[in-house]
């Protein structure tokens, strides 16, 4: 799927991410090679050099060839790979609405804004999904039926931290274990992304957006998902990080209720013509609907 900037600009893509999604879903050598790199047993053991300073010379060669601009990153030495790929942004380069009527990106991510239709069924490239699938709920499928789905995917070279977008309590956090597939759209041709992969979810009851369905989802390899404070009731602060993903392209699932938000036009436009909108966390992507 082609991505554009907020100008209407197409962005290009990853080709040496593509290249590799390439090889892993499209030949039978890759295939082979997938088999066993979903396994969690690979994942935790990939996690854990990754988070060792042994995995520190992986650092610049994935700079170079994932084209990765750091001038909106904290300059520090970093101990691992992981430390690297969880990186912290300046604090100026992130700004975020705080007024009350914005709705703002959870992350730095490509973009997509589907409906929630009445039989709970939404599509990425071709596939489609079920609510009840994704959060294994009929209850929250029924709950969000007109409502809005806005899915964040988060490239290698993006921030990936991910932040509150409201005040408001949230919810214990759900756990739904699966496969580690990635979530790149090359994938969908050979798997259900959304159904294979680990994914946990939260509801925040928000100030201002009402009950949002909050979802993470992991991804290829380690695709650990983080979330602070996962386990047990709180209140959050708008902007305020809520957790982070280690390596591994992840992605963000919002579900908002029926007639809570009007999303951007720019962006419902270019979902509608099957592009993908890049937005930085704290940008503005929508607004609360004021008669509701």
């Amino acid at each position: 799927m082609k991505c554009l900037n907020r100008q209407g600009n197409v962005i290009a893509d990853n080709e040496a991410q593509n290249k590799s999604l390439d090889f892993l879903y499209k030949t039978r050598l890759g295939n082979s090679i997938l088999k066993i790199l979903i396994q969690p047993s690979v994942s935790k053991m990939a996690g854990k050099f990754l988070d060792s300073k042994m995995s520190t010379f992986l650092i610049k060669p994935f700079i170079k060839n994932n084209n990765i601009d750091l001038s909106d990153f904290e300059d520090v030495k970093y101990n691992s790979f992981n430390e690297f790929f969880t990186r912290r942004v300046k604090k100026d380069k992130r700004v975020v609405s705080f007024e009350a009527s914005d709705l703002v990106s959870p992350c730095d991510s490509r973009l997509s804004v589907y409906d929630i239709t009445s039989d709970g069924i939404f599509t990425v490239k071709n596939t489609k999904y079920t609510m009840a699938e994704l959060f294994r709920s009929k209850k929250i499928a029924r709950h969000y039926e007109g409502g809005k789905l806005l899915i964040f995917r988060l490239t290698v070279s993006d921030y990936h931290r991910y932040h509150f977008i409201d005040d408001g309590f949230l919810s214990e956090h759900h756990r739904i274990n699966g496969f580690f597939h990635t979530v790149n759209p090359i994938a969908n041709d050979s798997y259900k992304i959304y159904k294979e992969n680990t994914r946990e979810f939260s509801i925040l009851k928000s100030k201002n957006f009402g009950n949002v369905a909050i979802m993470e989802v992991g991804a290829l390899l380690v695709g650990r998902i983080l979330n602070y404070n996962a386990n047990h009731k709180h209140f959050v602060k708008r902007g305020e990080e809520k957790g982070r993903f280690e390596f591994g392209g992840s992605t963000v699932i919002l579900a908002f209720e029926k007639d809570k938000v009007d999303i951007c036009e720019d962006i419902l436009l270019a979902s509608r013509e099957g592009y993908e909108i890049h937005v930085n966390q704290g940008e503005v992507i929508g607004n609360k609907l004021s008669h509701k």
